[in-house]
């Protein structure tokens, strides 16, 4: 669908609005105010190729500080977006200049040990949704056919975070994160599969755009939200409402976390 020029004047558009950065941070639901007015702003509406999310909490705005690139929304398959469509950005920033890519999410807890507000650190993740950016033909100038996952989420960055989190004073998880295409949340009959697969966190992004990084040869470092107790944990039902509000709860935290890895990383 995408041609490499269509990649190489959205990556022109991007380094235009402020130079080049060498970490890209993507900020998930009820994050996308984390970094507003901390840089130089541009609508997604003028970078070429990039359309305008349409899931609410998602804003559509570049903001280039002075470490990083901060994508202020993201798109998702159950908008109508395509895998490929949904790793546009990822490849363009690559051609900006982008060797590590900081992708943040809300995400609900399969896992009882995590709870509403905390941070994890995404270990590893789970796609059983048939879909892959990688599928058509292949563009040898962005990486091979074949992509080696097994260590999808690095792990430098995940050490780094650690001791980005423990220089900030935040008590940081980790898990297994499990891919769910959405918009529907997930039934508790589903949760339970989920559990039993691996999985410890469950959301509706992250992964295709995880995949089309190392395909690219970017580091990744994934970084959930808790913002919920999944569907059937202890009982839980799930709210729209809800995952917002823990979001912009948790959001101090996780902006003096993003803040100090991008001056590290």
């Amino acid at each position: 669908m995408y041609r490499f020029e269509d990649h190489e004047a959205a990556a022109r558009s991007i380094v235009k609005a402020g130079g080049k950065r060498h970490t890209a941070v993507v900020l998930g639901s009820g994050m996308g105010s984390l970094f507003k007015g901390r840089g130089i702003s541009v609508p997604y509406s003028e970078i070429p190729g990039f359309p305008q999310p349409t899931a609410p909490m998602h804003r559509g705005e570049l903001i280039v500080t002075d470490n990083a690139y901060i994508l202020c929304g993201r798109y998702h398959r159950y908008e109508g977006y395509s895998a490929e469509e949904l790793s546009f950005y990822i490849r363009s920033l690559k051609l900006a200049g982008v060797e590590t890519v900081i992708l943040t999410n809300a995400a609900g807890a399969v896992n009882p040990a995590l709870r509403p507000g905390d941070i994890a650190v995404i270990t590893d993740h789970i796609n059983l949704s048939g879909e892959n950016p990688l599928i058509g033909e292949n563009d040898e100038r962005f990486g091979e056919r074949f992509t080696d996952m097994s260590d999808a989420y690095s792990p430098r960055l995940r050490t780094i975070a650690a001791e980005c989190a423990k220089s900030c004073g935040i008590d940081i998880k980790e898990g297994v994160y499990f891919y769910m295409s959405g918009p529907s949340y997930e039934t508790p009959a589903e949760i339970r599969a989920i559990s039993v697969l691996g999985g410890d966190l469950v959301g509706m992004s992250t992964v295709f755009e995880c995949i089309a990084a190392r395909h690219c040869g970017m580091e990744v470092l994934g970084l959930s939200c808790v913002t919920n107790m999944a569907c059937g944990v202890g009982g839980a039902s799930v709210s729209s409402e809800d995952v917002g509000k823990t979001a912009a709860e948790a959001g101090e935290k996780m902006y003096r976390l993003l803040n100090k890895l991008a001056e590290t990383v």
